[in-house]
C-alpha cells in the first residue's frame, strides 16, 4: 500500500479528496495539510510515496511550493489540481509528474494515481528513508491460555527487548480493550493521550499524524504504546475493521508490532491473529492451561494457516506450586506440538518491574526473566542463531 499526503487550503475540497482516496484500496492517506507553507515539514516527517497538491487555494504560493519539493525530492512523484490550465502547465514545468482538472473525478484519480505510483521506485531504493520505514512491520499477537497468565508482562517485555536495538521502531498495542493494564506495566507520560477508541470514533480521519499522537512513547525504551479505551462503553464501538485499520497503518511507520490480546478470543483478537506473522501462545505447565493449548490450536487450525504460525511459549517454569508434576516432554506430547521457549519463574524481578512501571530491561536487565526474554526476541527475530541461543541458555524447547 503506497503512502499519500495531500495539501489544500480549502476545507471543502479537502474533505471531498480525502473522501475520494479513503474509497481507494491500494493507497493510505498518510497526512494532509491545510498550508502550503507547511507542506515541505509534512513531506520531510512522512516520506511520503506521493504528493497531491490543490494549486487553487493560492496559486503562486502552491506553484513556489512544488518548485521547492520538486529540487529537494526530485524522485517523489507529484500530482496537482486546478481548474486553470495555465497553472497546471507551470506545475509542470517545476517538478509536478500528473494532474487532474478540478475538480477530479474518482475514475481519474485511480487512473492517475495508478500511473503516478508505477513510477515510483521501492522504498528499499529511496535515499534518506528510516529504516521503520524500509520493511513490511511483523506483527507478533501473544495470546494467553487463560488469565493471570503472564501475557501482558511477556508482551510488554519482548516489546521493551525488540525496541532496544537501534535498527528497530516498536509499538505495543493494547488489544485487551476490556482490562488492559499494558500502560500500567509500562508507566507512560501524561494521563490525557488518545486511546484505541478514539481512533475508532475518528477512523475515517485517521492519517499517520493522528496515529503518531496516539502512540505514546515510553521516554526509558523509546517503545510506542497504543492503549486500550479508557471507557468501558466505548469498547461496543470497536470492531474488527478498526483493528485492521489501525495495524495495517501502524505497519507502514514500524518494524515490529506487539499485540496484547483479551483472553475472550473476540474478533478483533482474530482480526489481529489473521494480521500476524507469528502467534505466541503463552501457558504454563499445569493441566488447565495445556488443555486451552489444544483447545486453540485446534481453533485457530480451522482459520487458514493460523495454527502453523503459532509458537508455544511456556511462562514460569520451575515454580513449583505452579506445575502438576508435568514436564516439558510432556507438555508437548498433550499439545501435539514442541515447546518454543520456557521463560523461568524469576517473580522478584517481575513484581519488581510491575510495580516500579518499568521494563525489565530498565528494571532488572540482569534477570533470569529479562535474559530469557531477550533470547526469544533474538529467536524470533533471528538476531542470533536459535541452536546458539539455546545451547547459550538452556531455555529453548526441543
Amino acid at each position: 500500500m503506497h503512502r499519500i499526503a495531500i495539501v489544500d487550503p480549502n476545507e471543502a475540497s479537502r474533505e471531498s479528496l480525502r473522501t475520494m482516496l479513503l474509497g481507494v484500496d491500494f493507497v493510505w492517506l498518510e497526512a494532509e495539510c491545510a498550508r502550503y507553507e507547511y507542506f515541505f515539514d509534512v513531506v520531510q516527517q512522512s516520506t511520503p510515496d506521493l504528493a497531491i497538491v490543490a494549486l487553487d487555494g493560492d496559486k503562486p504560493k502552491a506553484l513556489a511550493m512544488i518548485g521547492q519539493l520538486g529540487a529537494e525530492y526530485p524522485k517523489l512523484s507529484i500530482i496537482t489540481i486546478s481548474s486553470d490550465s495555465t497553472v497546471l502547465l507551470q506545475s509542470l514545468q517545476l517538478g509536478a509528474k500528473h494532474f487532474l482538472t478540478d475538480p477530479p473525478s474518482l475514475e481519474a484519480m485511480v487512473t492517475t494515481l495508478r500511473k503516478a505510483l508505477h513510477e515510483v521506485p521501492g522504498t528499499a531504493e529511496r535515499p534518506g528513508l528510516p529504516n521503520a520505514q524500509k520493511a513490511n512491520g511483523q506483527i507478533i499477537s501473544v495470546l494467553g491460555s487463560r488469565g493471570g497468565i503472564g501475557c501482558t508482562s511477556i508482551a510488554v517485555n519482548l516489546a521493551a527487548a525488540l525496541a532496544s536495538w537501534p535498527e528497530n521502531n516498536v509499538a505495543l498495542i493494547d488489544l485487551d480493550l476490556a482490562m488492559g493494564d499494558a500502560d500500567i506495566a509500562v508507566e507512560l507520560p501524561g494521563n490525557d493521550n488518545i486511546s484505541m477508541g478514539d481512533l475508532a470514533r475518528n477512523i475515517e480521519r485517521l492519517d499517520m499524524n493522528y496515529l503518531r499522537r496516539a502512540l505514546v512513547k515510553h521516554p526509558d525504551t523509546g517503545l510506542s504504546i497504543l492503549r486500550h479505551p479508557l471507557e468501558l462503553h466505548e469498547i461496543s464501538g470497536i470492531h474488527e475493521g478498526h483493528i485492521e485499520r489501525i495495524l495495517n497503518l501502524v505497519k507502514m511507520s514500524y518494524t515490529h508490532l506487539i499485540a496484547d490480546l483479551s483472553k475472550g478470543l473476540l474478533p478483533t483478537d482474530l482480526m489481529s491473529l489473521r494480521m500476524s506473522s507469528t502467534i505466541l501462545l503463552v501457558c504454563q505447565l499445569e493441566l488447565s492451561s495445556l488443555r486451552n493449548v489444544v483447545r486453540l490450536i485446534h481453533s485457530l487450525s480451522m482459520e487458514g494457516d493460523l495454527g502453523d504460525r503459532i509458537r508455544v511459549v511456556v511462562n514460569r517454569t520451575g515454580s513449583e506450586h505452579m506445575e502438576d508434576g508435568i514436564t516439558v516432554k510432556k507438555a508437548e506430547e498433550v499439545i501435539g506440538k514442541p515447546i518454543f521457549w520456557q521463560i523461568p519463574n524469576d517473580s522478584k524481578a517481575m513484581i519488581g518491574s510491575r510495580v516500579a512501571g518499568m521494563p525489565l530491561i530498565k528494571h532488572s536487565p540482569k534477570s533470569r526473566a529479562h535474559q530469557s526474554v531477550l533470547g526469544l526476541a533474538q529467536a524470533l527475530t533471528g538476531r542470533t542463531p536459535v541452536a546458539e541461543a539455546a545451547k547459550k541458555r538452556g531455555w529453548f524447547g526441543s
